[in-house]
């Protein structure tokens, strides 16, 4: 049984990823020019447009949000840890190739960027390693 945290962080990542991989899917020229949205430019900062590439990013997320959400709706800790497991597996990566590449961006949008991609590995490990909830015992019927 997951607690309510895990559940909480389980929907912001399922979230992400539909809203993330939508636009990316649906709408890569745009999301190569305004992602993330509040501030522009971080996916063109860094190189030429590439419309498959963008596509194949934001198919990646909605498969990741389907994870997150499947695993809301299994409500056991198996499956938040499986949806958890997953979205470290790309959230490590995708996060130290962003570090080290920081400097095609201005000082806010690096400071955000490094905070933002950070966030999403940290909820991702908290998922995998957040204890499941007990469920209460059974009552035994009365003789």
């Amino acid at each position: 049984m997951q607690s309510t945290f895990t559940r909480a962080t389980l929907a912001l990542l399922a979230l992400v990823g539909f809203a993330t991989g939508g636009w990316a899917c649906f709408l890569p020229g745009s999301f190569y020019l305004d992602f993330p949205g509040f501030r522009s430019g971080w996916v063109s900062a860094d190189g030429p447009f590439n419309e498959h590439l963008v596509r194949d990013v934001g198919a990646m997320f909605l498969a990741l949000g389907v994870v997150a959400a499947g695993a809301l709706v299994l409500k056991t800790t198996g499956a938040a840890r499986l949806a958890g497991s997953a979205w470290l597996v790309f959230s490590v990566p995708h996060t130290i190739y962003h570090l080290a590449h920081l400097h095609v961006l201005p000082p806010v949008d690096q400071a955000l960027n490094a905070v933002g991609l950070t966030a999403g590995a940290l909820a991702a490990l908290v998922v995998v390693l957040m204890p499941g909830r007990r469920r209460a015992p059974a009552p035994v019927p009365a003789q």
